[in-house]
């Protein structure tokens, strides 16, 4: 059934190539042909193939339809071969991408009595709703690494659109026919128009935060916005446009704040003023402001608004026309001005161009220094920039009056000879590389550079000498404006060199965001960006969960609260215990005796931890209710280290392992057969980690070392008769044997000699018995 849908589906398409669609259908089924490469090519073949021809019919090179058709074609077939999948494809079938697309869709076989061999029907591509438009988003299309150095580039202050298609997206082609008409209406006003194959520039794609095609996006200041309205018309458009652009760019003038608006150069702005007779600011003139923002302040001025009758009084404005007035330092009067109807982009955008500075401009940027003073390595066309090293204090202030005034009335062209100042404590860097040969007895530091390259700095000082009396601005203007025209005219010339060269890093750049300024504005883009995001339903889920979480916040302090009433009511009834009293009870030390059993086995022995020990009582079952609480009286102390295990052993459970470590740590390979009674009463000192033990026994010598040691004392005083009431409190007739010795031990009397022991165990004086391993803890 599928193979005969497939054969009635070619079957369609060549008799559609043979009438009215040869073109296009030769274009697409025999991309070998047009690249000029056989079935067998490699792709580097394909690829050396394509290059060549597109250098060739290049729409730059063959002005005319054919070759821009060409150009197309070349386009359309290298497409199709550098992809394997759908080279494969083409390969097996015959037919572009877009049959290949339906051949791996499953479709709904029900709906094939759609497609029949009908002469009335349209085309192929009508009858799939594609339409042969596809070439306007390739015109407009741009590779990876024009995105990456013009469009995001640090100095790119236009405002771009970038559509991202794909060559076969059915919906794409729904709507080129309304991209064409946005292009149309908004590329004339100053917006810059793209396209990106989300396929071939699948980077571009991902980095503008797109997940389908077509996706519009706005980029703005390196900012990506994403257009999500369903209504894709130039309304939408430009509003989506405006709300992005920042409300920084312009400010709203009234007679209130004009004269602080025009005062403010000292930012290092020109200013900017357009009369409207509208509220709503045109969007060529926000474009215009959002591209020359870091140069120019611009203030906008409505004219039917009562707040705007002095300023237009004031500049004798039109109020039924456009107007755009520029100043610099000189708030009496203007630069340029214009007055039209609707001004159009590009005279504005000149305008604004030709008078973005000031008449002594701060050199504040690397930006700034590239603008007002160009590099020009041709000495015959080189151009001289005179700089005034002043400070940032208002005493300084004549020093730029007087360079100023210099500046606005020297006869010399922008083009050969710029004026500007810098403040030496804000680039030290700069002023450090060319303090040779500066005058210090100089009145002004006033220093003639010529930049050569970006890195590369001629330059020569302005000595300037200091008056005797006569100190006048008048007097000081003359004097330095004939220092600086000797020497501006004697360095134009070519055969005349300046004295010094330097090499200088990049300028600081003073107008850069600091770190909370930064954070601010990435926060205000992120809230911009979970806006246009973020749906209703995303926004319900959102509320959802931070109501059950304040309902969960508020039932536990109702619960809390009910809980504390309760609590004074038992406490005013004395049924409760003081909350102090309590507390001091519970932080009561305890001291817990575990019987050492199999379960428990690794825990107390075998998995301790490095420093760690564990203190053993050894007992059986008549005697553990005596020896139990002695064992807890003697390591009570103890109890508040946190490296010590207190247990006790039954030995009727344990005799193997205890019979088994003998073994181990007396290096036997027989078996031992040990006395379970004569056990009772050792306390052993386990330290899991290295494999030791030591023990403790009353018939144990090292146990009976304190008490002989007593004994040996004793008889040497009875030996040396120096005492003779000596006698009265030591027997004369004691045995060493018999008293260290006793021949009947007592339970009662097992753990006599516990204390002493213990303390020669955390001494490190008791003996250690070392083993190759723990043996099991097997019960018996």
């Amino acid at each position: 059934m599928i193979s005969f849908f497939r054969s009635n589906y070619i079957i369609t398409i060549l008799v559609l190539c043979t009438t009215s669609n040869i073109r296009f259908c030769s274009s697409l089924n025999d991309p070998y042909a047009i690249l000029g490469i056989t079935k067998m090519a490699t792709t580097y073949e394909i690829r050396e193939a394509y290059k060549e021809l597109a250098k060739k019919w290049h729409p730059d090179k063959v002005k005319n339809d054919y070759g821009a058709e060409k150009f197309i074609q070349i386009k359309q077939a290298y497409e199709i071969l550098a992809d394997m999948d759908r080279r494969r494809i083409f390969d097996r079938y015959g037919v572009s991408d877009i049959n290949s697309q339906y051949f791996q869709k499953k479709h709904d076989y029900s709906e094939y009595n759609r497609f029949t061999l009908n002469q009335n029907d349209d085309d192929f591509g009508q009858r799939f709703n594609i339409k042969q438009d596809i070439a306007f988003y390739q015109k407009l299309s741009i590779t990876t690494n024009y995105f990456e150095k013009i469009i995001l580039s640090k100095n790119a202050k236009k405002v771009h659109v970038v559509m991202f298609y794909n060559d076969w997206c059915f919906k794409c082609t729904r709507i080129v026919d309304a991209f064409k008409k946005i292009v149309e209406l908004l590329q004339p006003i100053g917006i810059n128009f793209a396209t990106v194959n989300a396929v071939h520039e699948e980077s571009v794609f991902r980095k503008c935060g797109a997940r389908e095609v077509p996706q519009l996006v706005l980029i703005l200041g390196n900012q990506y916005f994403l257009y999500r309205d369903h209504s894709f018309t130039p309304q939408k458009v430009v509003e989506f446009i405006r709300k992005k652009i920042p409300f920084n760019v312009f400010k709203r003038i009234e007679h209130d704040n004009f004269n602080e608006f025009l005062e403010g150069w000292m930012d290092n702005r020109a200013r900017a003023l357009i009369f409207e007779p509208r509220s709503l600011t045109r969007l060529r003139y926000l474009l215009t402001a959002f591209e020359f923002y870091d140069r120019v302040a611009f203030g906008f001025v409505n004219t039917i608004s009562r707040e705007s009758s002095n300023i237009i009084t004031r500049f004798k404005v039109n109020t039924s026309l456009d107007t755009l007035i520029l100043f610099n330092e000189d708030t009496t009067t203007f630069t340029a001005s214009i007055c039209m109807q609707e001004i159009p982009t590009q005279i504005m955008v000149n305008m604004v161009a030709t008078n973005q500075f000031l008449a002594l401009p701060r050199i504040s940027s690397q930006n700034i220094m590239e603008s007002v003073c160009p590099t020009e390595w041709n000495r015959q066309r080189k151009r001289l920039c005179v700089i005034l090293i002043t400070e940032n204090n208002k005493k300084k202030d004549i020093e730029r009056v007087v360079l100023r005034d210099i500046a606005l009335n020297v006869g010399y062209s922008s083009e050969k000879v710029r004026f500007a100042y810098i403040f030496k404590e804000s680039q030290p860097d700069f002023i450090k590389a060319i303090s040779k040969g500066s005058f210090k007895d100089s009145l002004i530091q006033i220093v003639i550079i010529w930049r050569r390259d970006k890195k590369r700095i001629k330059y020569d000082w302005v000595y300037v000498a200091k008056q005797n009396g006569n100190s006048s601005p008048e007097h000081l203007i003359n004097s330095t404006k004939g220092q600086i025209s000797n020497a501006v005219k004697k360095l134009l010339k070519n055969s005349e060199a300046l004295c010094y060269e330097a090499i200088v890093e990049n300028l600081f750049n003073e107008h850069s965001q600091g770190i909370l300024t930064k954070w601010i504005s990435q926060f205000l883009y992120v809230v911009d960006y979970l806006s246009d995001n973020i749906e209703d339903e995303h926004i319900l889920a959102v509320f959802s969960l931070l109501g059950t979480i304040a309902f969960m916040f508020t039932v536990g302090y109702v619960l809390i609260y009910f809980v504390r009433v309760e609590e004074e009511n038992l406490k005013a009834h004395g049924q409760l215990i003081d909350i102090q009293d309590q507390r001091h009870i519970n932080f009561i030390p305890e001291l817990k005796l575990y019987e050492l059993r199999a379960e428990k086995y690794n825990g107390m022995v075998r998995l301790l931890k490095p420093g760690f020990r564990t203190l053993l009582l050894i007992n059986d079952c008549q005697s553990r209710h005596k020896l139990i609480p002695y064992f807890h009286k003697a390591v009570w102390p103890y109890r508040k280290s946190k490296t010590l295990l207190f247990g006790h052993m039954v030995i009727e459970k344990g005799l193997p392992w205890f019979s088994e470590i003998l073994r181990l740590s007396l290096s036997k390979n027989r078996h031992l057969q040990v006395n379970p009674r004569n056990c009772v009463g050792t306390v052993l000192a386990l330290n899991g980690h290295r494999k030791y033990f030591c023990m403790y026994h009353a018939k144990h010598p090292e146990s009976a070392l304190g008490t002989k040691r007593t004994l040996r004392n004793t008889q040497k005083l009875l030996d040396a008769n120096e005492d003779p009431e000596i006698g009265r409190f030591l027997k004369r007739d004691f045995s060493e044997e018999s008293e260290s010795e006793p021949n009947i031990l007592l339970e009662d009397h097992l753990l006599n000699g516990l204390d002493n022991w213990l303390e020669r165990l955390f001494d490190g004086r008791t003996q250690k018995y070392y083993i190759n391993y723990w043996p099991d803890f097997i019960t018996k």
